[in-house]
């Protein structure tokens, strides 16, 4: 019997080793696994690269870990927080490095992980210093820059329900990147608000098949006020 779910933070959190590029799903908090987090957080694992929108905010999830000295590099899209937290000062000291992504660019490089793809030719950010170095090529008139797919060592994603097989459903703008971190990690982990018997899940309403999700974690929170 095929049962993905999980019984404590700490069985969701084993085998993560020092080194792991780990992808979080979320923006601007919203969709966020913000438990998984500090499951990782508690976890120990070191020298980790982050895959995630923004570096995080003081004191919690992706900035307790760059506060810690847990991680080493940084792949983002908004390196900015408010208030300021820890990663500002670091990368100044050179403690953490960082490479900034577009949005969508971000969103693709997972995607395209997900879907076997090694790298892909873009538009965005040709002409900037964010396409220094990267191959270029010309075709049907116009210049585009090449971007390498993110593989995950580990996905952390939040989800609305699940299953015991791992199929997930998202609520509203908490899906955002969540199916792609889930669709280019080795090793996915979903919290979900909801754990529903199987089949009661309207397959048209399933956003990621279980078939990428590989632990399940129960975190009821209550229902968001929207």
């Amino acid at each position: 019997m095929i049962d993905k779910t999980v019984r404590s933070m700490a069985e969701a959190m084993a085998d993560i080793k020092d080194g792991a590029t780990v992808l979080v799903a979320g923006f601007a908090g919203v969709g966020e696994p913000r438990d998984l987090l500090e499951g990782l957080v508690e976890q120990g694992a070191r020298d980790l690269t982050i895959v995630a929108n923004t570096v995080g905010r003081a004191g919690s999830g992706i900035g307790r870990l760059v506060e810690l000295g847990r991680v080493r590099r940084l792949i983002v899209s908004w390196a900015r927080s408010n208030p300021p937290g820890p990663f500002e000062a670091l990368y100044k000291e050179g403690k953490v490095e960082l490479e900034l992504v577009p949005q969508g660019t971000l969103a693709e490089r997972m995607h395209a992980a997900g879907a076997g793809v090694p790298a892909f030719f873009t538009a965005t950010a040709v002409g900037t210093p964010l396409a220094a170095g990267k191959e270029h090529r010309r075709i049907k008139g116009r210049t585009y820059v090449l971007e390498e797919s993110i593989f995950g060592d580990v996905g952390l994603v939040e989800a609305w329900q699940a299953d015991r097989w791992g199929n997930l459903t998202y609520r509203r703008a908490g899906r955002n990147f969540n199916p792609v971190v889930a669709m280019a990690s080795r090793l996915t982990i979903a919290q979900t608000q909801h754990i529903v018997p199987l089949g009661e899940l309207d397959p048209d309403h399933v956003v990621t098949s279980g078939v990428f999700v590989d632990r399940v974690l129960h975190v009821p929170y209550g229902d968001p006020p929207f």
